[in-house]
């Protein structure tokens, strides 16, 4: 599967479906985003029931802000709507399919309710 471009408009009803969705936020201009491209790629061709997006922050700069993205990458994985992991730099293929196994691996019933707990 090939990964899809996200702008303001198409962030939100990507992310809140159903499933997993990984997010890439890259500059043409960054380095280490031109090396784990390839890596993102590779990832959504083994793992066609993820959604891989991607956030240009050049052309998409209100949506890093929107997501305090700092630094560049930053892969952010969501699973029915809720954020479930954040972290910046460029990981190697085993590391995001480790990412990739530990999202599907959530109970999202628990992560539901220590979410709830938090917002009372």
């Amino acid at each position: 599967m090939a990964t899809v471009d996200l702008t303001t408009e198409t962030f939100e009803e990507t992310v809140t479906k159903d499933g997993i969705v990984l997010v890439d936020f890259w500059a043409e201009w960054c380095g280490p985003c031109k090396r784990f491209a390839p890596v993102f790629d590779a990832s959504s061709e083994s793992n066609p029931d993820v959604v891989h997006a991607k956030v240009d922050t050049e052309d998409q700069a209100a949506l890093g802000q929107q997501f305090g993205v700092t630094s560049i990458p930053t892969l952010m994985a969501f699973r029915d709507g809720i954020m479930v992991f954040q972290q910046a730099g460029a990981l190697p293929a085993p590391s995001l399919q480790q990412v990739v196994d530990a999202v599907e691996a959530l109970d999202m019933d628990e992560v539901r309710t220590k979410l709830a707990e938090q917002q009372s």
